[in-house]
């Protein structure tokens, strides 16, 4: 059922707000590592890179090469980011902040199965979470509820019913 696809995407995209607040900066000249295993020097960052991670400046050097890149390309989209985007931003980390590891722990193994999806899937999870984001207040909470309250067999019949109804609008679209 999409309501179920959109409870789910919720739930993963809630798990990419640690990304997106990790850091505060992109540049002119963006800091890139050449290969995986590179870090990525500070003088390599730009002004406004090295401004947003200034936190990390005394420790730059011995955080893991992974850490840096992923920091420098963090920095890059909050730069890119509006003032509003960056907002919503802090909005979803103080919430990942305010979860219990557990709760954190289970976000970020359901980020991970998203990210394992094929691409036209993960599109699909976005698709139906931007549907289930429009959705008046009442009705998402209605909708968790019916998902919360499920059986498994009846989690699965909803999955099914949805796979079904997906497959019907595409034959449709098709001809």
């Amino acid at each position: 059922m999409n309501s179920l696809r959109l409870i789910v995407l919720a739930s993963l995209l809630l798990a990419a707000a640690p990304t997106f607040a990790q850091t505060n900066a992109p540049s002119d000249a963006p800091a890139v590592a050449t290969t995986e295993s590179s870090g990525v020097p500070w003088s390599n960052l730009s002004a406004e890179q090295r401004k947003v991670l200034q936190r990390y400046e005394g420790r730059w050097d011995s955080l893991p090469p992974h850490r840096q890149q992923n920091l420098s390309r963090g920095s890059q989209r909050w730069l890119q980011m509006t003032p509003d985007q960056r907002k919503d931003a802090r909005g979803r980390f103080d919430k990942w902040k305010d979860l219990p590891p557990d709760r954190r722990r289970e976000v970020r193994d359901r980020w991970q199965k998203f990210r394992e999806l094929p691409p036209d899937e993960q599109a699909t999870v976005r698709q139906n979470f931007r549907k289930f984001k429009n959705l008046p207040p009442e009705k998402r909470k209605a909708l968790r509820e019916r998902w919360q309250n499920a059986t498994p067999a009846e989690r699965q019949n909803m999955l099914d019913r949805t796979r079904e109804q997906r497959e019907r609008n595409f034959n449709r679209r098709s001809r």
